[in-house]
């Protein structure tokens, strides 16, 4: 996993990068949680969605935020961190001009990015959105929300209310063209601590699913 650094709109922006094994590989951008949280690209679940698209063959790539590790700039309570995530992406993009679909991949923090991202940038097909922070962040800028994806939550989340995750899954089922999975791992709090398997496990279970063809626009995941 190669250091790379890349230009961001504050300066320099520090990430790891696998490129894809063939010109048309498909991209996969993963985002970590707050940086004045302890959020770095090096986080465990950061790094795990990582190893799970590069094993599945795509040019996959995970950054620092601004002011985080290498990065450059200060934090910008989310202007600046989409920004970031948008120049990431375009770098990508410059090495995959041909890439034949994108994902994005965030984690608390980095999910509510994730999902702005997407809403700008149409070629973003699917997104995992682990812990996404509902009862924090205004998530009202979906609507509608372009593309199919996951999102998983720990029922013992004491930082992310799981009600209000509920409540934006809801949201986002009733809307027409995307299909909305909902994981929920018993026992397992905001960073899944003792319950990192099963987070995997529901990851590599719903992209074996979306990969494997295409998926129903049903607005309700099966699970």
């Amino acid at each position: 996993m190669p250091e790379v650094i890349f230009p961001g709109p504050e300066g320099r922006l520090e990430g790891r990068f696998q490129p894809g094994p063939r010109a048309r590989a498909p991209v996969a951008m993963i985002l970590h949680s707050h940086p004045q949280a302890g959020g770095t690209m090096n986080n465990k679940i950061v790094q795990l969605l990582y190893k799970t698209f590069v094993r599945r063959g795509f040019a996959t790539l995970r950054f620092n935020f601004r002011g985080v590790g290498k990065s450059q700039g200060t934090f910008d309570n989310g202007i600046g961190e989409l920004s970031d995530a948008a120049s990431a992406l375009d770098w990508v993009q410059s090495i995959h001009p041909e890439a034949e679909t994108t994902w994005v991949a965030g984690v608390s923090f980095g999910a509510w990015i994730g999902m702005q991202l997407l809403m700008r940038r149409p070629e973003i097909k699917g997104f995992i959105s682990i812990a996404p922070p509902a009862n924090m962040y205004d998530f009202a800028f979906l609507a509608p929300c372009p593309s199919s994806g996951i999102i998983i939550q720990g029922d013992a989340d004491e930082v992310v209310t799981p009600l209000a995750v509920q409540k934006l899954v809801d949201k986002l089922r009733t809307q027409r063209h995307i299909t909305i999975h909902h994981d929920t791992i018993p026992g397992a709090n905001h960073f899944f601590a003792n319950e990192m398997d099963l987070l995997m496990k529901s990851v590599d279970d719903y992209l074996d699913m979306r990969l494997a063809g295409p998926i129903p626009s049903s607005g309700v995941g099966k699970r």
